[in-house]
């Protein structure tokens, strides 16, 4: 056969610029391989943008805890021991009662109000001595919609009469610490003290032990929150801000910027359905954000944008606490 005759149509179809029939599904193959390797690219850059997201919620998690954590620090911290010691005189002297030993009992009397001059003496206009801390955590697993039903669905239940499973309801909907401060009232405990020395001079046991009992129970306990969601949001714009200062930021930086910015604003909504803060509070906020996402739009940088923001959102919390 003659060779030329086979290899005329393939250089024929190369002159006119076509692709020769006998090579097209080696071509085909390569194409659909690129494409392949295009989406594939786009799906790891894309569970890459997830999974850096998960990293800075759990960050964020985990800040939020030790922020609460150093407040709660400096709650303990402010605890005085002449009040603990006052606290612990008082119950020595009712445990002294229960054994009719009026000479102890007289005793931790004594000690009891010798602490409390020395807190009056350091300061005279001192209304509360902190004792002791307790703190707890609640956070409930729940998206704002899940919120809002459950909100709307404990209304129907109150509105029927069924308090208590509204109760139920609402008693978890929470995400924040709690740091409750046990504190002797100094306008009240003193004087409470000095009335029960006569009793126990007269020997009334009984009396003088319900006294100092009733006394204890005039502790003043003050409740302070640390909504979760804000402290987890600053976290959050912590984040995003280093990504906004920076120049030349890549598409994928550019992706993750944005998706902390609207992790951000979930987190702050969360709190705003959960009811931390009065009505309209977070309003502004969320302006703030859709501001600093004007300005950070196209890869756009610089510093200061996020400064207004952290001013409000700390001092919105701080008067929370």
């Amino acid at each position: 056969m003659n060779m030329k005759l086979l290899l005329a149509p393939a250089l024929a179809a190369l002159a006119l610029g076509m692709t020769p029939l006998a090579t097209t599904p080696a071509l085909a193959k390569e194409k659909v391989k690129k494409v392949e390797t295009k989406a594939t690219a786009e799906r790891k850059t894309k569970m890459t943008d997830t999974e850096a997201l998960k990293e800075a919620k759990k960050g964020a998690k985990q800040a939020a805890r030790e922020q609460g954590a150093a407040q709660v620090e400096a709650k303990r911290e402010q605890v005085m021991q002449e009040a603990i010691e006052a606290i612990r005189q008082t119950r020595l002297a009712i445990a002294a009662l229960d054994k009719k030993d009026k000479k102890a009992a007289l005793d931790a009397l004594a000690k009891t109000l010798g602490q409390l001059e020395i807190l009056l003496a350091r300061d005279p206009k001192l209304a509360l001595a902190p004792v002791d801390v307790v703190t707890y955590a609640l956070d409930v697993h729940a998206d704002v919609e899940s919120v809002k039903k459950a909100i709307k669905q404990s209304i129907t239940l109150l509105e029927k009469g069924r308090v208590q499973d509204a109760r139920a309801i609402v008693s978890g909907l929470a995400s924040e610490i709690i740091i409750e401060v046990a504190n002797i009232p100094l306008a009240t405990y003193p004087d409470a003290i000095k009335a029960v020395v006569p009793l126990v001079e007269a020997g009334k046991f009984e009396e003088a032990k319900q006294a100092l009992i009733a006394a204890l129970n005039t502790l003043v306990i003050t409740r302070h929150i640390i909504p979760l969601p804000v402290l987890r949001a600053e976290h959050l714009l912590a984040l995003a801000e280093q990504l906004a200062e920076k120049a030349k930021r890549s598409d994928e930086e550019q992706k993750q910027l944005d998706a902390l910015l609207e992790a951000a604003r979930k987190e702050l909504k969360f709190a705003e359905v959960l009811g931390y803060g009065d009505e309209g509070a977070f309003k502004p906020f969320y302006e703030m954000i859709d501001e600093i996402e004007k300005k950070v739009a196209g890869g756009k940088h610089g510093k200061g944008f996020f400064d207004n923001l952290k001013k409000a959102l700390e001092q919105f919390r701080m008067k929370l606490f």
